[in-house]
């Protein structure tokens, strides 16, 4: 009679009279490998795909990679994603570890080594130890709601059935207004000792002052109506006295004062007075009121003969032709009147000859000059130095005008009696016209400067022109790229097996570049170089490039490439 197998863990069950001389060793085969694991056995498998059957095999076996659900442990180690673990579907329970960092649901299959779910599966979150069971077809894990009775306390529980029963179960002995406090080992129910349970400060919203310090003594005060008993205010930055008593004004004040109703006299620093003349100038008195001041009070303070030289001042009208004061004129000419500062403006006074105020009589063949004959009169010296000015500020004007120096030009263009024969002075209304050598100079001179100096070909011969290249790169492009050398060359894309893509550091002005390259593969293989992948980048930033077998045209990672682009 042939061997059978258990349902569940698939133990050998030897035939009756089989395996004469070796059951014993089947026997003990069973309890190694299979009751021995699955009772306590630790099986570490590696989840490889997102869903994945646990292995099996009938009868015991030495091998733990070939019998992983027959383990009472399970430590699941390597998911690359969130994946799915299948076990046989038969009533079995497991200790599962999820090692890895992604969440791991185990489920029992509908065929043994399958990976079709028969019901609901328990999701294992990375990191977590749990025990699941299944009864067949679906697993469960051990929760709180599968639990019935009361845990006593002896047991890690509370031994009751609502929070304030288990709270009053394990507290300490309760004493009416007490706190729940601590030691640092133990808890007690005891009042709190302000000075050394509380710290921080008390904000005012919570009943507190919002500081840690004060200072003066007395009660605390509020802020509606407050009783102040000889406080110092230091120096407020606002307030409003509107109702403030001020029994004797001795300090600086700024604002209206209410309760002033009187003058404020000059021994309480005010004026002793209440209105005052406009312009009129004020006399001090001692401790009296200031007055205003009266012209004698005025010759009193300054002098006699400071006032007459004042007037004098104001009346006297200088000429650089007149000499003497005209001030000090008995009398002006008849029928006009003498030049003040008051009239002076609507007078016209081209020069004066000798004294007009102090001369008895005018120089013979005149008269005095007075506001009557002065428009007639002719006045040389003005005339001579507005003349003059305006010949110094002609001439100056003249020659920063005329002046135009250029390169090719020797002498002062400005003083020049006549202009070159068949020529004009140069000016500033004709100079954008002309042509002067220093500019072609100039011209020249731009042109050294935006020239593009390169290099000579040493090896070139022939008339045709020769160009170089506007980018090029060595590079190594076996599964990952390496740029030896290069130049305008960013970097260099591996896109797969022979497919590159070259990037400019200085993009292209447009497309229409020429792209030429080689590329080496060591051993008898030929490598081909391809100026553009099909369907690949072809930009002013980037072109795509391939290499392939030159015998069958297969794709290759070539170890030297090299690649030029003309434009």
């Amino acid at each position: 009679m042939s061997s059978t197998y258990s349902n569940s863990l698939r133990i050998e069950l030897i035939g009756s009279g089989d395996q004469a001389g070796t059951w014993g060793q089947t026997t003990d085969n069973n309890f190694a490998y299979i009751f021995d694991t699955a009772i306590a056995g630790i099986n570490t498998v590696t989840i490889s795909s997102a869903a994945q059957a646990l292995t099996y095999v009938n009868g015991p076996t030495s091998s733990s990679s070939l019998n992983q659900s027959i383990y009472a442990i399970l430590k699941l180690n390597s998911a690359a994603a969130a994946s799915a673990i299948y076990a046989p579907p038969v009533s079995k329970q497991y200790i599962i570890w999820n090692n890895s960092s992604f969440t791991i649901t185990i489920y029992n299959s509908t065929v043994i080594g399958n990976t079709t779910a028969a019901g609901a599966g328990v999701a294992i979150a990375a990191g977590n130890k749990v025990m699941v069971w299944s009864d067949g077809t679906n697993f469960f894990d051990i929760q709180a709601q599968n639990l019935t009775g009361t845990l006593a306390i002896a047991n890690g529980g509370t031994g009751q059935t609502s929070a304030n029963a288990a709270f009053n179960a394990l507290a300490p002995a309760q004493t009416n207004n007490r706190l729940l406090r601590s030691n640092g080992t133990n808890t007690s129910f005891a009042q709190a000792v302000l000075t050394t349970d509380v710290t921080g400060t008390l904000p005012v919203a919570n009943g507190g002052t919002g500081v840690t310090s004060s200072t003066g003594s007395g009660s605390v005060v509020l802020s509606t109506s407050p009783t102040l008993v000889t406080p110092l205010l230091g120096t407020p930055t606002s307030g409003n006295l509107a109702n403030c008593t001020f029994p004797t004004l001795n300090q600086n004040t700024t604002g209206t004062a209410a309760g002033l109703s009187s003058t404020l006299v000059v021994g309480s620093g005010g004026t002793g007075a209440t209105t005052f003349s406009s312009g009129a100038l004020l006399k001090g008195a001692g401790t009296s009121a200031i007055t205003t001041a009266s012209a004698a009070d005025i010759v009193g303070q300054i002098g006699a003969t400071a006032v007459t030289n004042a007037t004098n001042a104001t009346n006297a009208t200088t000429a650089a032709s007149c000499s003497g004061n005209a001030a000090t004129a008995t009398s002006p000419q008849s029928g006009g009147s003498f030049i003040t500062s008051s009239n002076i403006a609507s007078q016209t006074v081209a020069a004066c000859t000798g004294n007009a105020a102090t001369a008895t009589n005018p120089q013979s063949g005149g008269s005095f000059i007075t506001s009557s004959n002065i428009a007639s009169q002719s006045v040389s010296f003005a005339t001579t130095s507005t003349n003059a000015t305006n010949a110094t500020n002609a001439t100056n004007a003249t020659n920063a005008t005329n002046a135009t120096t250029a390169a090719s030009c020797s002498g002062n263009a400005a003083t020049a009696t006549n202009p070159q024969s068949g020529g004009s002075f140069i000016t500033s209304s004709n100079i954008a016209s002309q042509s002067v050598a220093s500019a072609v100079n100039a011209t020249n001179a731009t042109n050294a400067t935006n020239a593009t100096t390169a290099t000579n070909l040493s090896t070139a011969s022939g008339s045709a022109p020769s160009y170089s290249a506007r980018a090029w790169v060595n590079f190594q492009g076996q599964s990952f790229t390496v740029i030896r050398a290069s130049g305008n060359v960013s970097s260099v894309s591996y896109n797969g097996v022979g497919d590159y893509t070259i990037n400019f550091a200085t993009a292209m002005q447009d497309t229409l570049y020429a792209v030429v390259g080689s590329a080496w593969y060591p051993g008898a293989v030929q490598a081909l170089f391809s100026g553009n992948s099909t369907g690949g980048t072809y930009t002013t930033s980037a072109v795509q490039v391939a290499v392939a077998n030159s015998v069958n045209g297969a794709a290759l990672d070539s170890n030297i490439i090299n690649a030029s682009i003309f434009r």
